[in-house]
């Protein structure tokens, strides 16, 4: 690989780790392409889809030319590992936050969660959580929502395509999802609690794919620092 290749355009799948922000990542990628290759200080690089600091798996990130390719690649479906925990909650409606409103679970039955499940496949109308990235009059929801103020989220449309590989051992409840651009599944997570009557949220989140692209694929060496490019 050259400097002339990566201007020309490159994708790089990154199997992102827990806590690290997605911007996080790709300024550690930039770093190194830009030592490694002496790229100019105008060089194009940039992830396709955020992930949450408590999520970790498939980031990609695009450089060069392919940098025009980043709508395209957010627009494609995605696919996550997801585990959440039933009968409390929390309210980032991840691990951010600690847990509250706990609630006695002995009478929900798998059949019950199995139920709650499918009734997410669809079209749904989801409501984003506070805790996000989305923008509300030019400022990011989870810095209003951290700064305490009052953060209201308007719902909108998704679709979730399956969920399937259930997998239950109370209080938690592991499951793939496969859904379109835009889907919170810490929202879903919540909304599968409320369906319950019970509360729920994201204990773990991993994503396995965007489109054609798999995190068999990926790699976590770039945080090596005698990480080379070549491997790639």
């Amino acid at each position: 690989m050259t400097a002339e290749d990566l201007q020309s355009g490159h994708i790089f799948l990154l199997d992102k780790p827990l806590d690290w922000t997605s911007f996080q990542a790709v300024n550690k990628m930039k770093y190194k392409l830009k030592r490694e290759f002496n790229l100019p200080k105008k060089f194009k690089i940039g992830h396709a889809g955020t992930l949450d600091p408590r999520a970790t798996g498939l980031l990609i990130v695009c450089c060069g030319k392919f940098t025009k390719k980043i709508p395209e690649i957010q627009d494609a479906p995605k696919e996550y590992w997801t585990e959440i925990k039933i009968g409390v909650q929390t309210e980032s409606y991840d691990t951010e936050k600690p847990e509250i409103l706990q609630q006695d679970i002995s009478s929900v039955t798998e059949e019950q969660i199995k139920t709650a499940l499918e009734k997410f496949v669809g079209e749904i109308d989801q409501t984003p959580p506070v805790f996000s990235a989305i923008k509300i009059d030019g400022k990011r929801a989870y810095d209003l929502a951290r700064a305490g103020e009052e953060v209201e989220m308007k719902s909108r449309k998704t679709t979730i395509f399956y969920i399937q590989d259930i997998k239950i051992d109370l209080p938690l409840v592991s499951f793939t999802v496969g859904c379109s651009k835009g889907t919170y599944i810490r929202s879903l997570a919540h909304d599968i609690g409320q369906e319950l009557g019970v509360g729920a949220y994201l204990t773990q989140l991993r994503r396995t794919k965007i489109g054609e692209y798999k995190i068999e694929d990926a790699t976590s060496d770039f945080l090596e620092n005698d990480f080379r490019f070549e491997s790639l």
